[in-house]
């Protein structure tokens, strides 16, 4: 399992930092910690997905108030973390045994 950034406040400041360059693995966690969705976004979307999240109405996830994220090497890549952390976790917001 490749190794996470620390958490960070769910702000669209911090989601502007977020590294464009990879594919990536993002979970969206509440104040306690527990991850409520574990999602993917491919190379140069990154920032958009989380920004999604975080602004559209179908999108968001309620009581994420922190993320985090790792960069992957491709898109392919980040699917098989994305499902290994819904098997483990069951993010309350993921469908299950995608």
């Amino acid at each position: 399992m490749p190794k996470f950034t620390p958490k960070q406040k769910f702000t669209k400041e911090n989601i502007s930092k977020v590294p464009d360059n990879k594919a990536l693995v993002y979970k969206i966690e509440n104040s306690t910690g527990k991850n409520l969705y574990t999602g993917i976004a491919g190379r140069g979307r990154g920032q958009e997905r989380l920004y999604e999240h975080k602004d559209l109405p179908r999108e968001k996830v309620p009581g994420g108030t922190k993320f985090q994220f790792v960069q992957v090497k491709n898109k392919e890549r980040a699917k098989q973390v994305e499902k290994q952390i819904i098997r483990q976790e069951q993010p309350k917001f993921n469908e299950q045994g995608k």
